[in-house]
């Protein structure tokens, strides 16, 4: 009953945590991209699809990973291909992003767009373990 409830509260912890780096991000493109409410509206559906389609693949590649010193040859192997097949999708998923950006915005800006996802991502691994070593030195 209790690990139910834990599992519960974690989910929630989660999806709140997500949300709120969800409107950091969005807080931090509309700005560095310079979005008017005119492209805001046109860029955020765009956009918001590819992340959802990534996030689904990046569910598919993390899923129950075994403990790799069970797992015979073969398992191995079919591991590998579904990486593979992951990667390809990951390709065609940007590949279908940076086309329907073009028609919103310049390729310059769609450069600074793939430019401002890595420095968030820096960010936010910074924010992270700075609140970590906060919390490890209370």
């Amino acid at each position: 009953m209790f690990s139910g409830l834990w599992e519960m509260q974690s989910q929630n912890r989660s999806e709140s945590h997500r949300e709120k780096i969800k409107e950091l991000k969005t807080a931090f493109f509309t700005q560095e991209l310079n979005l008017d409410k005119q492209k805001a509206q046109k860029f955020w559906p765009i956009y918001n699809e590819y992340e959802s389609e990534l996030h689904e693949l990046r569910k598919r590649e993390h899923r129950d990973l075994p403990n790799l010193e069970c797992i015979s040859e073969d398992e191995a192997e079919e591991m590998l291909k579904e990486y593979v097949i992951i990667e390809r999708q990951d390709y065609v998923l940007k590949e279908k992003l940076f086309k329907d950006l073009k028609e919103i915005m310049s390729s310059q800006e769609i450069i600074k767009l793939h430019k401002l996802e890595d420095e968030f991502h820096k960010k936010l691994i910074k924010e992270y373990r700075s609140r970590k070593d906060r919390e490890n030195q209370e």
